[in-house]
């Protein structure tokens, strides 16, 4: 309905806009365009994505057409539709609607057989769409879809879906009904295959049967917006036909074809038009619906979109209903003819105004052009609209603020006045335009407009701050510059208050790239390297270069014919004469060559050659040619050489050692140069040279290129700093020193002039690149850069060995050594030190003689009777003597050895073993050495100390052991030093036990005091305990004067807060020793007591002024109260008080007998009189009074009962005791009820008992039975692994003899012309056999060749007979192989994956959760067994983890093992520790001691020296008054008593230090009680083995697991032997041998793996038998160097300080954890034990699981002779084959 009326309101629009009555038809709401068919005209927008003849003719047919006997027809829609002409064309455009009478007779069609077809209308502009209505000629569509984009194309959103069946061509779409406009749902109403032609489908955008609340709203206007609209045809109506058959003409009768389509729609204006016209460029047509709109209501845009220009003070809307919605002019006061609208202020201003002005004009702005731009003001005279209402301000902008800006309107109240200038703080003025008085320079870039006269005081020559007005400029000093006379002149420094104002930079010449420093420091601009203010200085790590330096050595130079160069060894301590490793000696007429390619500046220099002169008289000619690359061009800085410049000759003088070219060479930096020397001539022609003598040479060492001082700047720019540098250079002689090698001391003046030379030359200082291991340092001279060189290296950098040396490392270089006499020179090769040996010599050092010779250099041969090869090359002792023997000729037997070694003396004579008991290398000997009585030939032993007997297999006294047993040897007696060594039964000569224990010693090593003495044992000295009875705990002492004490320190077992060694006094704040119960803390007030100390005996603490009491808590004496807030005097009467001292809280008196009152001032109850005077009252009194106060009582208590009763009631009073009665009588009635049960609790527990009682004792025999078996077990291994290790030594014995012979007789043979012979002849027999026997296998018949055709023959017929055989097995294989199959589908497997995995596998794997045959999980692995299955792989499985946690255990043990050894080797380091705190504070007690001795000495020297001067005559008073001042101003740092208490407790200290030697003593008893444990841990080991019968659970469980593997491989096997056997027939032959080898190697990997566990185990179980043992021998080494520490701190501390005895108190505490750490240990030997039963029962499993293996192993064995013998077989087959096929016979 609301649909209608919405049509009827366009409708009526339309008729509006028609009538002529109406302008335009907006006037007075919204207004729409007419509606018509939006394809009219637009026959080019319009496109079909499939058309039947666009490319050719084509066929169709009509499935319904019954008024012509003809049914197929022809399409051809290249050319447009023609009524005459070409009335088969069916393009898209037909389907426009044009009313003429062949309307039916024009149609589009598509493709024959194509279902996906589209048609698009795409237009210019947007639209309002309405409706669509379709005619179709064929069926409808079974499915399409109608969509449509807003934005051209871009996006595409789904009108409506129609088919057929929406439920399978739109699958998930609704069906319906519509319930919003904008749903998208699927229809069916227009999808039905009636009627054949003429069928119609209509949509309308917006449904009538939905009711629109608002027309006019964005979502309805939305709907209908389109720029483009398709129809998506997706599915063909067919009549089943074409699913039958597949052919072409099927496809002919079924396709899209179409009469009409209109396309309804509006030109979409939002409301504001109701006309469109063209778009430019659009044909107007008649009928046609335009998309531009002639807007009204101020709006604008091709669809109204925007408001109109300069109508944006509203936000554009569409129009609605009667509300138009018109865009509102903006208001800009005359000033604008543009703005826009601003969503901002807009809202700012409440929704009623948004419009904001642009680009006002007559110098305004704002939103409405309503104020005056800045700069100008309003004129309150002028109107706002009018053009000059705002006039420009006259204010200088340098001087107002804001850059001019003056008040723009009159505002009173802001005290704004239109046109006013606003100036500066410092600019005045009507404009602003003038500064202040006292500032200058108005500017617009100050922010206060002037700024103040600022002249710096420094650089001014009058101080006053004055300045130009104008430019502000200040009067500066001579070297100052700057307005404000703050900088110094360029090439100066240093602002200051002197006469100039500046310093000169004075920049070095060299140093520096030019005379400019920084202004603030002064710092020059350095050249690379070089540092300091001025330049002046290098970098560490770089140099200044010597004038020399740029040498180039001779013996490098390429040398002319007949020179040589000569070597020369540096000496140690002396200066070298020459440069490099040598010279080059040339002869008379030859020449060198020298190349230079490092001309580091281009300049004039001198030519300096350094040489040696061998001949007497001076050499007369030497022509010096330099070599250019090429001409010199006139405009390098050498332009002006010509070529007789170089040509140079020059004399060598004999006296001399070095010479200078007449004149300089100009060399350019960057150019190559060989500059060539001839040694033409040594005597001029008037000289005679001597008959006699040798040809003229000379000894040539380097030349160098010196630069040339007068060719640098620096010395000849002509000012006079220059002068004066070439003065100092010349004066000084700068240039001579670089001359000689031997330079002297340079000076600091030339040292200056040549470190600036240097910087110009290299452009800054040299880095110093010192060879990183030739030398000490990276750091270099600076002065000429040589580095600190190590040993025997040489070069500016260190980086080579000096001649006679080798070696070149971090250490430096070796000397070469070589011999003189063997050596032709003493040079040797640098890399491998190697000398040139003469012939005969030998060694590196050319020193020696060869292998078996001595005596260098006159060598003889070694004599060592047989017994070695070598001997010294100097004495001739024999080296490495064999066979026993020692000696320099090998002439006397070894230590140990006795007899005759000397060759010639007979076998019987060789060195034999010292039978002590037996030889030196068996392990028992115990002898120095023996030799043979030569009266009875008996061997006498030279027993070691601690043995005796014939043989010195008997311990001595004071030794014990058994040297009679193998490992076995005599230990001293450990009684430390308490017994008589020389009684044989003072120790147990077998154990060490001691027996007989002296000086009030004890223990099973005599290390302890006994009981009730203490000191150390070791020293003797334990002394009887001295304890004090009142403050020692008294189970501690029989008697008063018998206490026992520490042993090691004497200290008492003190009572708590009791001190002391012996216990005697209180603990410091602490008294009352005397009760016997230990001292009580004194408990004194912090805040009131002087220190928290009392007095020992009463307990009375010193309390400060105003406070009282025991603990000082109390006011003073004679005063009561709170001492905290106030104390009060006791008011009391002395006549009637006991005692001065009131109450301390309630300040009540403490009355006589009969006296009462506060103040005891009245007489008390039952006394009478007059105070003080108080009489007691009768007797009576006394009776009655106490009657009176009982019925008081008695009275009290009835009062309160009633009370308590009227509180709880008549029974509340009794509730307890009900509630009692009632908790006993339950407590009863559960005794009464719990007896019967626990009688038969009992007996039931009675008969555990006895179950329990007879299990253990049978356990207990089978324990019993078991450790005999395993010990003897352990025996046999025991014994077994030695055998095998002697067998092993042996045989390694036997193949090094044997390899030995061999060598030996080949030796023997190749020696000797006829060993040579034979065994030439031997191999010549064998090649001439071999000959023959090669021949014979080709010539001879039979022969090996012949044999091998004939058996290829044989082969060939064996095949043809067995042919048919093969075929018919083959035949009766594959029906086997067929039955097989058959029986194996038949095969039940459920039994077995019962007993295998647990489970039978009745269902799918996925079902199964513990598997089965076949069964694999998600990884891909075989699943068999898993949690809660029973079967043997689970049982294996279990077994298996038990068996891994065991070896864990297992491991985990050898770990702990190993960390007590590390915890013993730790106590060993601590004692060491403990040895070395010792000897410290021994030190530092010596130090101190010094100390204190030097400051006594240099007191007496002070008393000395003052007493000498008050001695003097000259003496004055003043002078005597001045020293005893300074005397009494010393200070002694402790008052008398202090030093008397310090010095009475140094002396204490020092007589208890023997105390040390008792803890040191204690420590070792902590060593034995260590020992003591691990006995206990052994004795515990066989405690440990009463858990065997666990273990043999666990051993049956494993082989229950095994058994039933075993039983569950053999079932796999037979099931997978019965389905793969034909498989294993038809098998290749190679794959048949692959898998026998394969399961070959796999038995022999198996067997491998099983051997190596088994020697792991046994390696383990043997550590597990030695680690008791190694934990003992650890335990025996911390205890001896604990009594190594003992002896050696025996003596040395008796008189030292107190320090020592702190560290004796924390040496204490360290016994204490040590006991706390063997305890420790104790326990882990007993876990130890325990994991090492665990591991013997581990491997006696796995021995047992290696005997199976090794069965299954034979049986492997047989089965593969077995494929064996078939695969030969097979092979034959084979080979007989391949025959047949090579011969094709």
């Amino acid at each position: 309905m609301h649909a209608s009326l919405v049509m009827f309101i366009c409708a009526l629009a339309y008729a509006t806009a028609q009538d002529p009555s109406h302008a335009h038809g907006c006037t007075h709401g919204s207004c729409y365009p007419a509606t018509g068919d939006l394809l009219v005209g637009r026959e080019k927008s319009l496109k079909a994505s499939s058309t039947c003849g666009s490319r050719r003719k084509e066929p169709y047919c009509i499935v319904s057409h019954l008024q012509d006997e003809k049914k197929c027809f022809q399409c051809d829609s290249r050319r447009p539709y023609d009524t005459l002409y070409n009335s088969i064309s069916h393009r898209i455009e037909n389907v426009i609607t044009t009313f003429k009478p062949h309307r039916r007779k024009s149609w589009w069609q598509s493709e024959n057989g194509k279902p996906d077809v589209f048609i698009q209308l795409d237009l210019e502009a947007e639209f309002h769409f309405t409706h669509l209505i379709m005619i179709f000629k064929t069926f409808r569509p079974a499915a399409m879809v109608i969509e449509r984009s807003a934005d051209f194309g871009r996006n595409w959103q789904v009108y409506r879906y129609f088919a057929y069946d929406c439920a399978s061509v739109f699958p998930g779409i609704s069906t319906g009904p519509l319930r919003k406009v904008d749903d998208i749902i699927c229809e069916s109403r227009y999808s039905d295959i009636e009627p054949s032609t003429e069928g119609e489908v209509i949509y309308r955008v917006l449904d009538p049967a939905i009711r629109i609340e608002d027309p006019y709203s964005p979502n309805i206007q939305n709907q209908l917006k389109i720029t483009n609209l398709r129809v998506n045809f997706t599915k063909l109506h067919t009549l089943g036909d074409n699913l039958l058959d597949s052919r072409q003409e099927i496809k002919e009768k079924y396709y899209y074809a179409m009469y009409e389509l209109v396309v309804r729609g509006n030109c979409f204006c939002y409301g504001h038009a109701s006309e469109c016209a063209p778009i430019d460029g659009i044909v107007d047509e008649e009928g046609m619906v335009h998309g531009r709109c002639v807007c009204k209501h101020s709006t604008r845009g091709l669809n109204c979109e925007l408001c109109d220009h300069f109508y944006n003070d509203m936000p554009w809307r569409p129009a609605e209903g009667r509300n138009t919605n018109a865009c509102k002019k903006c208001n800009c006061n005359s000033h604008s003819s543009e703005c826009h609208f601003d969503m901002a202020v807009y809202l700012a201003t409440g929704n009623t105004s948004g419009g904001v002005c642009d680009d006002c004009l007559h110098n305004t702005m704002g939103r409405n052009c309503e104020m005056c731009k800045p700069f100008y003001y309003q004129d309150p005279s002028r109107d706002i609209r009018d053009p000059g209402v705002c006039t420009a301000c006259d204010c200088d902008p340098d001087g107002s603020l804001n850059g001019g800006i003056c008040d723009g309107h009159d505002e009173p109240s802001l005290g704004m006045i239109a046109g006013q200038c606003r100036c500066k703080d410092h600019v005045e003025g009507p404009r602003c335009d003038k500064c202040k008085l006292g500032f200058f320079g108005l500017s617009a870039e100050n922010p206060r407009g002037c700024q103040p006269c600022q002249c710096d005081h420094r650089g001014t020559v009058s101080e006053s701050p004055r300045c130009d007005p104008v430019s502000g400029d200040c009067f500066c000093k001579r070297l100052v510059t700057g307005r404000s006379c703050d900088q110094c002149l360029p090439e100066h420094w240093a602002l200051s208050h002197d006469l100039n104002g500046c310093r000169d930079c004075d920049c070095d010449v060299g140093g520096a790239t030019d005379n400019h420093c920084s202004m603030e420091n002064g710092q020059c601009r350095c050249r690379s390297h070089m540092t300091g203010r001025q330049c002046t200085q290098v970098e560490s790590g770089s140099f200044f270069m010597f004038l020399d330096y740029y040498t180039y050595e001779a013996e490098l130079a390429v040398l002319g014919q007949g020179c040589s160069v000569e070597q020369r060894e540096h000496q140690s301590g002396r200066p070298s004469t020459w440069t490099g490793t040598g010279f080059a000696k040339v002869p008379e007429g030859s020449s060198l060559e020298f190349f230079i390619t490092n001309v580091p500046y281009s300049m004039e220099y001198d030519l300096l050659i350094r040489y040696e002169t061998q001949m007497p008289r001076d050499w007369q000619e030497v022509r010096v040619t330099i070599v250019r690359p090429g001409p010199i061009p006139t405009s390098s800085p050498c332009g002006n050489t010509i070529p007789a410049d170089d040509l140079l000759t020059v004399s060598l003088p004999a006296g001399s050692r070095f010479a200078v070219l007449p004149q300089p060479v100009c060399l350019e930096r960057g150019v190559s140069y060989t500059i060539q020397f001839e040694f033409s001539r040594y005597l001029d022609g008037n000289s005679i040279l001597i008959l006699g003598t040798t040809a003229a040479n000379i000894l040539v060492d380097s030349i160098s290129l010196l630069p040339r001082y007068s060719s640098l700047e620096m010395f000849i720019a002509g000012d006079p700093t220059s002068i004066a540098r070439k003065q100092s250079y010349e004066r000084y002689r700068c240039h001579e020193g670089a001359k000689s090698v031997t330079r002297p001391q340079i000076s600091d003046v030339c040292a200056k002039l040549i470190t600036s030379m240097s910087a110009i030359i290299n452009d800054g200082a040299l880095p110093c690149q010192c060879d990183p291991q030739g030398s000490v340092s990276s750091v270099c001279d600076i002065r000429g850069g040589q580095c600190r060189c190590r040993p025997n290296i040489i070069g500016r950098r260190c980086d080579k060995c000096g001649p006679g040396t080798y070696g070149f490392g971090p250490a430096g270089c070796k000397a070469c050594e070589c011999s003189l006499e063997g050596a032709v020179t003493r040079f040797c090769d640098q890399q491998t030190g190697q000398c040139p040996c003469r012939h005969g010599a030998y060694g590196q050092r050319c020193d020696g003689c060869h292998a078996g010779h001595w005596g260098f250099p006159n060598c003889k041969p070694c004599v060592c009777n047989g017994h070695a090869e070598e001997c010294h090359q100097r004495t001739g002792a024999c080296v490495n003597c064999r066979d026993n023997t020692g000696g320099d000729k090998c002439d006397r037997c070894a230590n140990g050895f006795y007899g005759n070694p000397v060759l010639g003396t007979g076998s019987g004579n060789q060195c034999r073993p010292c039978p002590c008991p037996d030889g030196p290398n068996s392990g028992r000997h115990f002898a120095a050495s023996c030799y043979q009585d030569t009266r009875n030939r008996q061997v006498v032993c030279n027993c070691n100390q601690g043995y005796t007997g014939p043989r010195c297999d008997q311990c001595a006294p004071g030794y014990f052991g058994n040297p009679s047993q193998p490992g076995g040897q005599c230990q001293p007696c450990r009684c430390s030093n308490n017994i008589d060594k020389s009684d044989a039964e003072a120790c147990d000569r077998r154990t060490g036990e001691c027996k007989k224990c002296l000086y009030n010693t004890e223990g099973p090593e005599c290390g302890v005091c006994k009981s009730g003495y203490y000191g150390e044992a070791s020293r003797r000295n334990c002394r009887k305990c001295t304890c004090n009875f009142l403050g020692t705990e008294r189970n501690q002492c029989t008697a008063r004067d018998d206490c026992v004490c520490q042993r090691s320190t004497g200290q008492c077992q003190c009572l708590p807060n009791t001190i002391g060694l012996t216990c005697d006094h209180c603990k410091p704040n602490s008294w009352n020793l005397a009760s016997g119960r230990g001292c009580e803390a004194c408990g004194c007030d912090p805040n009131n007591a002087v220190n928290p100390t009392c007095n020992e005996f009463t307990g009375k603490c010193q309390c400060r002024r105003g406070f009282g009491g025991k603990t000082c808590t109390d006011c003073q004496e004679n005063y009561w109260g709170d001492p905290r807030v106030q104390c009060r005097a006791c008011d009391c009467d002395p006549r009637g008080i006991e005692t001065s001292q009131c109450d301390q809280k309630t300040g009540h008196c403490v009355c006589q007998q009969g006296v009462s009152g506060v103040r005891c001032d009245q007489c008390a109850r039952g006394f009478s009189g007059q105070f003080p005077n108080c009489q007691p009252c009768h007797q009576c009194f006394g009776d009655w009074d106490r009657v009176v106060q009982d019925l008081a009582v008695r009275t009290k208590s009835l009062s309160d009962r009633a009370l308590e009763i009227q509180t709880t009631g008549l029974t509340g009073a009794y509730e307890k005791a009900f509630r009692d009665l009632e908790d006993k009588l339950a407590l009863a009635q559960g005794i009464v009820n719990a007896r019967n049960t626990t009688a038969e609790g009992v007996a039931v527990l009675m008969e555990l008992i006895e179950d329990l009682r007879s299990q253990i004792g049978e356990t207990t025999d089978i324990l019993n039975h078991l450790e005999g078996d395993l010990t003897s077990v352990q025996n046999s291994n025991v014994d077994a692994s030695n055998e095998l290790s002697a067998l092993e030594r042996e045989a390694k014995e036997l193949n090094l003899t044997s390899d030995q012979l061999h060598r030996q007789l080949d030796i023997l043979k190749n020696s000797n012309f006829l060993g040579a012979y034979d065994s030439i002849r031997i191999s010549y027999n064998k090649s001439r056999d071999a000959e023959k026997r090669a021949n014979q296998s080709t010539t001879t018949t039979p022969s090996t060749v012949s044999q091998s055709a004939d058996t290829r023959r044989k082969t060939e017929r064996l095949i043809l007979a067995k042919k048919d055989e093969f075929n018919r097995k083959n035949a009766a294989n594959k029906r086997a192989l067929g039955d097989l199959s058959a029986k194996a589908q038949t095969l039940d497997m459920k039994k077995i994956n019962e007993k295998v995995c647990g489970a039978p596998n009745n269902g799918p794997c996925a079902d199964s959760p513990c598997g089965g045959a076949g069964c694999r999980d998600d990884e891909g692995n075989r699943h068999c067994g898993g949690l809660n299955c029973n079967g043997a792989v689970a049982i294996a499985n279990t077994a298996l983890e038990r068996s891994k946690h065991a070896e864990k255990q297992l491991n985990k043990a050898m770990g702990e093992v190993e960390e007590l050894f590390h915890k013993v080797a730790n106590a060993k380091t601590k004692a060491e520790e403990a040895k070395d705190k010792a000897q410290a504070a021994l030190e530092k007690a010596t130090n101190t001691k010094n100390k204190v001795e030097r400051s006594n000495n240099d007191l007496r020297d002070l008393i000395k020296q003052i007493r000498d001067f008050l001695m003097q005559e000259g003496a004055d008073p003043d002078s005597i008054e001045t020293v005893a001042n300074r005397v009494l101003e010393l200070s002694i740092p402790a008052s008398p008593q202090q030093i008397k208490h310090l010095a009475e407790e140094i002396k204490d200290r020092v007589q208890s230090l023997s105390n040390v030697d008792a803890i040191l003593k204690q420590t070792q008893d902590d060593v034995r009680k260590a020992e003591q444990l691990l006995k206990e841990a052994k004795k515990a080991r066989n405690r440990a083995e009463q858990v065997k019968s666990t273990a043999e659970t666990v051993k049956q469980a494993l082989e229950d697991a095994k058994t039933a593997q075993a039983a569950a491989e053999k079932a796999i096997q037979r099931a997978r032997a019965n389905i793969g056997k034909t498989e294993d027939r038809l098998a290749q032959i190679e794959s048949e041998t692959s898998s026998s080898e394969h399961d070959l190697n796999d038995a022999m990997d198996r067997l491998g793996r099983l051997g190596r566990e088994i020697h792991a185990l046994k390696l383990k179980r043997a550590n597990n038998s030695v680690a008791a043992a190694r934990a003992e021998e650890t335990a025996t080494m911390a205890r001896d160097k604990a009594t190594e520490a003992k002896q050696i701190l025996d003596g040395e501390l008796t008189d030292k300080y107190h320090t020592v005895q702190e560290l004796v108190d924390r040496k204490a505490k360290t016994v204490q954890e040590a006991k706390k750490k063997a305890e420790r240990l104790r326990n882990e030997a007993k876990d130890l034990l325990k994991d090492a039963q665990n591991k013997l029962l581990r491997l006696a499993e796995l021995e047992k699981g290696y005997e199976e293996n090794q069965k299954t192993l034979e049986g492997k064995a047989r089965q593969l002779d077995g494929l064996e013998d078939k695969m030969k077989a097979i092979l034959n087959d084979i080979n007989k084959q391949i025959q047949i096929y090579n011969t094709c016979q």
